[in-house]
């Protein structure tokens, strides 16, 4: 698939409602966007694609990809926006969109076999922090961030994704788990074993 490609049928603004649109709040856009107005899918495409292609390329192996990803992102909203209730703020709420479209990405490429694999029981250490979503700078100071970057992009893949979902697309352990199709506690096994093989990677941290 072509990434350029898909990346030009993402939703474009008219020149006439590209300032219309900025000044609108984001619940306003969203209203119209739902009411399946182009200018307004557009609009949180240009407010949110940089976004999105970050969080598709820390899960997939290339920027070609993450670009295809995001594009079949964008290219849904029109649909798949109509069921965001508000429950959640909408960035957050769009970056598992499209985490969960980069997991159907990994899992069409294993053509139907199980991608992640379950940890051992009694393998690794359960983590003791709270189940409720974290940012991404609890584990990462601002001045690491493209350091951390770089080495979270060439963790496997069995440790990678889970970390991503907790930390960028700020999952709990619970909805991981429905999503990667492991027990709870698995995902927590992961997500612990990622965090010491990023520090491990990252000698100049302290522990």
């Amino acid at each position: 698939m072509d990434a350029k490609r898909n990346m030009a049928k993402a939703p474009q603004l008219r020149e006439g409602g590209t300032r219309q649109m900025e000044g609108m709040d984001l619940e306003s856009v969203i209203e119209c966007a739902r009411g399946h107005d182009g200018e307004a899918l557009g609009e949180i495409y240009r407010r949110y694609v940089r976004r999105v292609i970050g969080l598709c390329r820390y899960m997939l192996d290339s920027r070609e990809s993450a670009e295809d990803a995001a594009s079949e992102v964008f290219l849904k909203l029109q649909r798949s926006i109509e069921s965001y209730d508000g429950s959640i703020p909408f960035p957050r709420w769009l970056l598992r969109v499209a985490g969960n479209q980069c997991i159907d990405v990994l899992r069409r490429r294993q053509r139907g076999r199980k991608v992640f694999m379950e940890v051992p029981d009694g393998a690794a250490v359960m983590e003791a922090a709270s189940s409720e979503p974290s940012p991404l700078g609890a584990v990462i100071s601002m001045e690491e961030r493209v350091q951390v970057r770089d080495t979270i992009a060439r963790l496997p893949e069995n440790y990678r994704v889970p970390l991503v979902l907790r930390y960028y697309s700020e999952m709990s352990y619970d909805e991981i788990a429905r999503q990667l199709d492991l027990e709870r506690n698995y995902v927590a096994a992961l997500i612990f074993r990622a965090k010491q093989e990023l520090r491990r990677r990252l000698p100049h941290r302290s522990k």
